[in-house]
């Protein structure tokens, strides 16, 4: 490579880091218990793409905060609604790119139970846009894994839920906030 070559590698390359950005979305996973065990809430958007209700910090937002406001403007569930779980925190780490910008997106998911099986996904949600809320139901944990599909990080943010739920979040010598070890970002 000429020396001209690698000043403008050199070039893109600061550029294309220049252009990262970064995204802070968080919500709820939010399960009732049945007879046949516990059933999670999963949104449908379109496609064969299913998530949990979460979306972006407003500005001076706190996570948690974000997480219980999205959650209420995608399902109609009130904060009074859910009993927050504690010692739950889950992360979802990755790259993705929306035109010619690269996007570092943390996911920061919660969780918490209801008693209330009613969703109401509100008017400005619904059928809006390819991105916005269509549908959603309440699965089985088998069910809402292979809903989930494709997306291996919200499969195992489920199942960490799952066990955490089963085992009633008791974990020998541990103590404080679990978080799901993160794996290494990667590009979408």
């Amino acid at each position: 490579m000429s020396e001209r070559e690698s000043e403008k590698n050199n070039k893109n390359i600061a550029d294309r880091r220049s252009r990262v950005s970064r995204e802070i979305t968080a919500g709820f996973l939010v399960f009732r218990r049945t007879s046949e065990g516990p059933k999670f809430l999963l949104l449908y958007h379109r496609g064969s793409y299913w998530n949990f209700p979460k979306g972006h910090l407003e500005s001076e937002e706190k996570a948690f905060d974000a997480a219980v406001r999205e959650t209420y403007e995608e399902t109609g569930l009130r904060r009074s609604d859910l009993k927050i779980i504690p010692n739950f925190k889950a992360y979802e780490r990755f790259y993705f790119r929306r035109e010619k910008e690269t996007i570092f997106k943390i996911v920061i998911i919660y969780l918490a139970e209801t008693r209330n099986p009613v969703v109401k996904i509100g008017r400005e949600y619904f059928f809006q846009d390819r991105d916005r809320i269509q549908g959603f139901g309440w699965f089985l944990f088998s069910e809402a894994k292979k809903i989930l599909g494709k997306y291996k990080e919200n499969q195992r943010i489920l199942e960490y839920a799952y066990n955490f739920i089963r085992h009633k979040g008791e974990h020998k010598g541990e103590t404080g906030h679990r978080a799901i070890p993160v794996p290494r970002p990667e590009t979408r």
